[in-house]
Order: structure tokens, then sequence, then C-alpha cells
């Protein structure tokens, strides 16, 4: 019923307990999830849960935390991963003016590469954009054949309605039942449906009332309540709306 479109089961937070939680994932009502890789190690780490679940999709790419670490072989290592065949898009890629974990330049060097091999590879894009949102715009301008998501987007709307207009999808995470999530609540209400995805990026930021704990694809229900609360519509409509969103995007 619920398709979780952005987690990190490959993450160490889940060693103790990695296959009896993913276990419980069909009888809980969760149909499919796409594991993202952060580096070329997280990537071959989602592929390998592909193998054994067979809900389970994964994104290879390079997150601008380790940017500073890519060079030509990476870059020739995630063509190769992105021909698995449960490889359904490239990510996650984008700019992290927050952390800073890697230099601008070399972030939006690596940013433009990995643009390229996605479109060469025919796949979309999982973006990461925190306190990023013009050098990402820009960037993307220079790649109008690239296609995909913003992954956990809490912007405005005039950014929403940019990418929106470019054809782009917009996914929300549990953040969108925090009291302070009002540009989020706006940009849903605003947006076609036919663009909104919901993911929990486990382990990270659980949705209210788990919110301080490690987050995981069983909670992802609290966000399509709020999603369904929102658009006015019932929680069997949010689940199935944003399932048929995220198997459109990712050719499933």
């Amino acid at each position: 019923m619920l398709f979780d479109t952005h987690a990190h089961y490959d993450d160490e937070q889940f060693d103790q307990d990695r296959d009896a939680l993913l276990a419980q994932m069909p009888e809980n009502g969760v149909s499919l999830i796409v594991n993202a890789g952060s580096n070329l190690e997280s990537s071959k780490r989602s592929l390998t849960l592909t193998d054994a679940y067979p809900f389970i999709y994964a994104a290879a790419g390079v997150h601008p935390h380790d940017a500073k670490d890519m060079d030509d072989k990476t870059l020739s290592e995630l063509e190769q991963l992105l021909r698995h065949p449960k490889a359904v898009a490239l990510g996650e890629i984008g700019l992290d003016y927050h952390y800073d974990h890697s230099p601008r330049e070399v972030q939006k060097q690596r940013f433009r590469e990995q643009l390229a091999l996605s479109i060469s590879a025919g796949k979309p894009v999982i973006i990461h954009e925190r306190e990023a949102a013009a050098d990402t715009l820009e960037i993307l301008r220079e790649y109008p054949a690239a296609r995909g998501v913003f992954h956990c987007f809490s912007g405005s709307w005039e950014t929403a309605k940019l990418l929106l207009d470019k054809g782009w999808y917009l996914s929300f995470a549990g953040v969108i039942t925090y009291k302070n999530a009002r540009k989020s609540h706006e940009v849903i209400t605003r947006m076609p449906r036919e663009r909104i995805l919901i993911e929990t990026d486990c382990p990270y930021l659980a949705p209210v009332p788990m919110r301080g704990r490690r987050n995981s694809s069983l909670n992802l229900r609290y966000t399509a309540d709020k999603l369904a609360e929102l658009l006015g519509i019932t929680f069997r409509e949010a689940a199935a709306l944003t399932m048929e969103n995220g198997k459109r995007l990712f050719g499933l």
C-alpha cells in the first residue's frame, strides 16, 4: 500500500535488527522501498539489499558530503552499478552548504558529473539540497534533460514552482508532521498531486509521534496520514496517490 521512496537501510543504525525489521514491512502495508546510496560502498550495500528483498529497489550515487572522495574511477563504477536490474535511480546527489563536508566547488563539479551520468544512463536522479537552492537551480539549468525528485523538500512555494514547471517531483518526509512545517504544507496544498512523493529518510527524521527515535518505514503511515489531512482525502487515497507517483517516476 505504501511506497517509501527514500530510505537508508544500509546505515549502521540498522545493523542489529535489519533483517528482522525489513521482514515486517509487507505485513505492515509497506509494499515498496527505494534505498538510496550516499557513496560507492553504500550504493553497493543498497544493491545487495535488493537481492534479498523483492520489494526493495536501490539508487546508486555519491552524496555531496562524500564528493571530496570522488574521482573518475568512481564515476565509472557508478555507471556499472546503475546497470543492475534493480537500480532505479542515481542518488542521492546534490549540494549541501549547511555542513560543507566537501568544498563547494568540488560539490558542484561532482554534481554536474553525476547529472550527466544520469542522462546517459537514462535514470532519474534523487536530489539532496540544503541551503544551496540558488546554485542547485543554476546547475540544473545546464542539464535540462535531467529528471527526478527533490527528496525531503522543505523549500518555499516559489522554489517549488520553479522545479515543478520543469517536471520535477517533490518528496516529503516526517518533517511535515512537525508544527513548524508551514512552508511544506503550503507547497503540498498548491502543487500538482501527481508530483507528490512520501519518504522516511530513515533512520532519520522520524515523524510525530515517533520524533526523536530511530525512524523506519513502519512510520511512513504517519506522514501519509498528514498528507491525507492536508489534501482533504483519505489515508487510502493518499497511499494510492503516492504509490502511483513513485512507480511512475522510478519506472516500476
